[in-house]
């Protein structure tokens, strides 16, 4: 990508199409005063072939460091959904089962129910700021670094 910096003349610098994709809060610890741990580097051992888009696109898909961001998706979403597909279950399953129980008052007019419905909603923002602070800390980085060896390779593949 060319754009036009202002300057005189008309120069034209490259720019970073990936500029605006950088997460704030690299470098932060995850909380046990250690970084993240490192990604493998994708491409590595075959950084002089050349192929096709779909080629490069297999390549970095079968790497390393494809297989450990996916990875690290996994091992966070699969178990978060878990948790609250079950919490929302129990939920309604209770609000249907045991709607005297849900009834019963906690303080004034606020019932059980109404606590547990105001939790939904609690538990989804919480769930939300930890999915958003886990790709931060464990993801964001390998995937850019990952995307922008895709797009190079691809930009030095449609140069030839």
């Amino acid at each position: 990508m060319e754009k036009y910096d202002g300057g005189g003349g008309g120069r034209v610098r490259p720019d970073d199409p990936w500029y605006d994709a950088l997460a704030s809060g690299w470098g932060e610890l995850d909380g046990t005063t250690a970084p993240a741990a490192a990604v493998p580097h994708a491409r590595g051992e075959s950084a002089g072939r050349t192929g096709t888009a779909a080629e490069i696109y297999l390549e970095v898909q079968r790497s390393p460091a494809f297989q450990e961001v996916r990875s690290r998706y996994r091992r966070f979403v699969f178990p978060g959904v878990a948790v609250f597909f079950s919490w929302y279950l129990a939920y309604v399953v209770t609000a249907t089962t045991a709607p005297d129980l849900m009834a019963r008052p906690v303080a004034g007019a606020v019932n059980i129910a109404m606590l547990a419905g105001l939790g939904q909603f609690l538990s989804t923002f919480l769930l939300t700021w930890a999915y958003a602070r886990h790709a931060r800390l464990r993801r964001d980085r390998a995937a850019l670094e990952l995307r922008w060896n895709t797009q190079e390779e691809l930009t030095r593949e449609s140069e030839r």
